[in-house]
């Protein structure tokens, strides 16, 4: 979502490193490039404004004059700045101890809420929760089936009754989730189009019927500031805590994610990064700023490891590379493992300074072509897997035919799996060193840029 103000802000900040001393002058030059790059990413203008001017004031102050790096402490403050604009710190789900604990999700119909809801409530589970869905949307067709439909996919409870009236049916759900010895319990409210007063009377109805712990609202990214002034509107009426942004990985220009906070007051506490259902992240400002400015996000793409690696399985792993045991078995092991985390041009995002790399930045990441790997190995049998030296000629037709690919396909990925297998070796006690004492590559690999 944010590429392109990404690129625009790395483009100033080339500027700027390269100088030994700022001027006022470049310091202008750089908060017009700034603000300019705010407004095209569809950022409130008011908030650009203010922003523009907190930064401006500190890249003039004494420390940046005094500093040997001028360039890098202006960059440094424009990051703690666009931390606060998103928020400052990490916004958590907070339950007062009642049990059930109790979610209401509120928003515009479109925004995802429904989705959000499923989401939540497998997230929550993954933290050792046991939630029960609510459907109190009982005016857009079929979102009570499509509330259970996803229920069904998490083997999470739904509750749903036959009335008409949303207030009666959140109130017999948290009933129900005593019954069902449930403590957490997430309501999916009804939607508009747009923000009208029958809406809000029923979410200040549900809120009173209910007193939720936490109450969120679902916004769509992808409506920029339509979805702010949406969000400031609830915030005036029915007071919300804390916004869940969807389709953070869409294409849309970010505005909303960096309005909604100085705009409503409202920080955002989860994120939407994809269709999936555990595709709901928790939001974290400092990681979020580093990543537009093209710093990486090391420690989610820790945590993302640390979620989908199965530690037993990690160090059988671990000790076969040791012995240059590595086979095509695991290394169908490591595809499915990156793309439990997102794939690859998730996790390319997150690693710093990649956005900085010539063609990466604007470069579509093929991520079938993970699944077309996947394919050729396996259609090879579990003997050529295990030893690659018996695929000749005819193995390697039959592999390319099972795998919808070409024979030069199938070549290209034993030579890639030969090669690293040599590098791993090398890496081994005695095999680390060529002539000279240097590390030698294999024939045909080429050093790392």
């Amino acid at each position: 979502m944010f590429e392109n103000l990404s690129q625009r802000l790395q483009s100033v900040f080339a500027g700027l490193t390269g100088k030994g001393r700022l001027s006022d002058a470049d310091v202008d030059a750089a908060m017009r490039e700034i603000r300019l790059a705010l407004l095209e990413a569809d950022v409130n203008y008011k908030v650009v404004k203010e922003f523009v001017a907190r930064v401006r004031e500190r890249a003039v102050g004494a420390d940046v004059a005094k500093s040997l790096t001028p360039g890098q402490t202006v960059i440094r403050i424009v990051l703690d700045e666009l931390t606060g604009l998103l928020g400052g710190t990490d916004a958590r789900l907070v339950f007062t101890g009642r049990v059930p604990g109790t979610v209401m999700l509120v928003g515009l119909q479109g925004s995802g809420k429904t989705t959000a809801s499923a989401k939540l409530a497998n997230l929550l589970r993954k933290q050792g929760r046991r939630p029960l869905l609510v459907a109190c949307d009982v005016y857009r067709p079929a979102a009570i089936d499509q509330l259970e439909a996803l229920g069904r996919e998490l083997d999470i409870p739904v509750y749903r009754a036959e009335g008409s009236d949303p207030v009666e049916i959140a109130r017999q759900g948290v009933k129900e989730a005593v019954a069902q010895m449930r403590d957490v319990v997430i309501v999916d409210t009804a939607g508009r189009l747009h923000v009208d007063e029958e809406m809000m009377t029923e979410a200040a109805r549900i809120k009173e019927a209910i007193r939720p712990d936490q109450i969120l609202m679902v916004v769509d990214a992808m409506t920029g500031q339509d979805a702010v002034t949406a969000a400031q509107a609830f915030s005036e009426r029915v007071d919300f805590d804390a916004v869940i942004i969807t389709k953070l990985d869409g294409d849309a220009r970010g505005g909303a994610a960096l309005s909604v906070k100085q705009v409503t007051g409202k920080p955002i506490m989860f994120a939407g990064v994809g269709e999936k259902l555990d595709a709901l992240e928790q939001f974290h400002p400092d990681r979020m700023a580093k990543r537009i400015l093209g710093m990486g996000d090391v420690v989610s793409l820790i945590e993302k490891a640390a979620e989908t690696t199965d530690l037993a399985e990690a160090e059988e792993m671990e000790e076969r590379l040791r012995k240059a045991e590595f086979t095509f078995d695991d290394f169908l092991v490591q595809l499915r493992q990156v793309k439990k985390m997102g794939g690859l041009g998730s996790m390319l995002k997150m690693l710093p300074g990649t956005g900085q790399l010539k063609g990466l930045a604007d470069a579509e990441i093929d991520e079938r072509q993970l699944d077309r790997v996947a394919a050729i190995i396996q259609s090879m049998t579990a003997a050529e897997r295990a030893d690659p030296k018996l695929l000749n000629g005819s193995r390697r037709e039959r592999i390319a035919r099972g795998a919808g690919v070409t024979v030069f396909d199938v070549n290209q990925l034993v030579k890639q799996f030969q090669q690293a297998k040599k590098l791993m070796k090398q890496f081994q006690g005695g095999g680390a060193k060529g002539k000279r004492g240097r590390f030698r590559l294999p024939d045909g690999m080429q050093p790392p840029v």
